[in-house]
Order: C-alpha cells, then structure tokens, then sequence
C-alpha cells in the first residue's frame, strides 16, 4: 500500500489519521478494494494502531471502507447491482423531497443549498475533489432534510454511506468538469427557487437518474 504520508504529531490523533486516510480514498489515492492495514497506515504517520483502529471504525461508519471479519478492512466497493438499486432509491427520494422543498419556499433551506453550490463552486476551482464531493453529499441531505418528512430524513440518512461510498468508488479516477457538475447543481436550486413543484421533482429526478442533459447542460456522468 502507498505511504500515507509526514508523521502526526499534534492531539487528537484519530481524528488526524480519519482525516488522512479519507483523504487518500475520496480523492482516489486508495481504490476499492485496497487493504486498511492499521500497522501499516500507524507506521508511516508515526502514531500506535489504537488511533488508526478508531479511525478505520469511523471510515467503514461512513460507507467508505468495509471490514470483513478475519481479513480485514478494505476501501468499500461498490457493484453495479449495489449501483443500481440505490440510483433508484435516489431517484424516488429526491423527486419527492424537490417537489415538497419548491412548495415550502423556505429561505433558510435556500440559503443553505446555496451555500453548498458556492462550496462546490469553489472546490471545483481549487481542484479539491474531497471538498467537492462532501458539498455534493450536503447538498442533497439538506434537501431532503428541507422538505420537513422526517422519515425522508431518516431514509437519507440510512443511504448516505452507501451513496458516498458508490461516488468514490465506482468512478474514482473521474476527470470530468467539476465546473459544470457545479452548475448543474446550480441550476437543480434555480427549479427550487421557481416554486414549480413540478419542475423541480423532474430536475432532481433525471439528475439522480445521471440524465443531466435534461437541465440543458449535457452533463452525464451522473456523479451529483
């Protein structure tokens, strides 16, 4: 496994190694598949396995490693069955939170999906795929939080690793237009704004689906 870089000599050290390695793996460093090997990850950062041991907990948590009993950790892995069911699942979710977010026309809610845009906005100019992909992610649980379902709150929550985990994995060395996937999102919070319930349920529907073509950008790789 490739070394995870200069020794860690500050407090918290967990969290410091969570950091590192998350790192490694959103911006694709570490592919699906590849080993957690806590002895490993310790000895180049310079700390004992304990702090390494938690961090590897919160990362398979969050939908971005798997630990499989007597082998090991791994970098989570996503297959096309997986892949697709959860596109689906999405799909449903989310046209249902859009259609409910333009009725409320909730400013707080628009203010902060707009903030998330701007996050990805940025991040895409800095090139900073981790930050991008956390402002993705917020964006859509913000939605469906926005849409005041509290059981749609609750399925978001329960999906969410596996939809972070399947937007590392299954493209990790996507090299597409972060620019553009930002004004996708853009646009998805215009259709919000207009408070056309239904032009917005169909926005989200074909952006879930990857159909980005139908907000008029032509955009598919279907990574938002």
């Amino acid at each position: 496994m490739a070394g995870v870089g200069e020794p860690l000599t500050r407090v918290l050290l967990s969290d410091q190694v969570y950091t590192r390695v998350r790192g490694l793996i959103v911006n694709g460093d570490l592919k699906a598949g590849d080993r957690l090997v806590e002895a490993e990850i310790a000895r180049d950062l310079g700390v004992s396995q304990a702090p390494v041991r938690e961090a590897v907990k919160r990362l398979v948590h969050e939908g971005l490693a798997d630990h499989i009993p007597r082998r090991g950790s791994f970098v989570a892995d996503v297959s096309s069955q997986d892949a697709d069911a959860a596109r689906a699942v999405r799909v449903i979710i989310e046209e249902f939170a859009a259609r409910a977010v333009a009725e409320r026309a909730d400013p707080e809610s628009v203010d902060a999906l707009r903030a998330k845009v701007q996050d990805m906005r940025e991040a895409a100019e800095a090139g900073d795929i981790g930050r991008f992909r956390d402002a993705d992610i917020a964006f859509h649980r913000i939605l469906c939080e926005a849409s005041a379902n509290p059981f749609l709150s609750r399925i978001w929550s329960l999906m969410e690793p596996s939809l972070r985990a399947l937007r590392v994995v299954s493209d990790p060395m996507f090299t597409g237009d972060w620019a553009e996937m930002a004004v996708q999102h853009g646009v998805l919070l215009e259709t919000l704004e207009s408070a056309d319930a239904d032009r917005a349920a169909a926005a989200f529907a074909a952006h879930a689906r990857g159909d980005e073509g139908v907000l008029g950008h032509g955009h598919d790789h279907g990574h938002g």
